[in-house]
């Protein structure tokens, strides 16, 4: 199968870079599996799992907690606000950026970023049930 390149930036370091046959990415629009060939995107990514298939029933899973994500033909660029590998991720990380997240939203009067807020931690909940944790 055709491969393509794709490179993910977290803040900390690159947590991935190499050519894949896919890669499958939570945008805030919903989720959508780039291919070879994809026409040109950027977008914005919400708290989820991406998807990294390097070859036929091999690949990765990288927890991205927002970021934006640059689509092309021929590569993908992530860069992540925060992100892990699904190897490094516990239940206690994903309690403690909910904890995090809750704090934030209880010191805010701005509804909107409230809401906003509020769709991090469902969503971060969601990927721990999801993720088995």
């Amino acid at each position: 199968m055709a491969t393509f390149q794709f490179d993910f930036v977290g803040p900390e370091r690159t947590l991935y870079s190499g050519q894949v046959e896919a890669v499958q990415l939570p945008g805030t629009e919903g989720e959508m599996t780039v291919l070879p060939g994809h026409a040109p995107v950027l977008t914005a990514l919400k708290v989820g799992v991406i998807v990294v298939t390097e070859q036929q029933n091999s690949g990765k899973r990288i927890l991205v907690r927002g970021g934006f994500a640059d689509i092309g033909p021929t590569g993908v660029t992530v860069i992540a606000e925060r992100a892990a590998p699904i190897e490094e991720v516990t239940p206690a990380s994903i309690d403690r950026d909910i904890e995090a997240i809750e704090l934030l939203r209880d010191a805010t009067e701005d509804l909107e970023r409230r809401e906003e807020l509020n769709g991090q931690i469902v969503q971060l909940q969601e990927s721990k049930v999801a993720l088995g944790l």
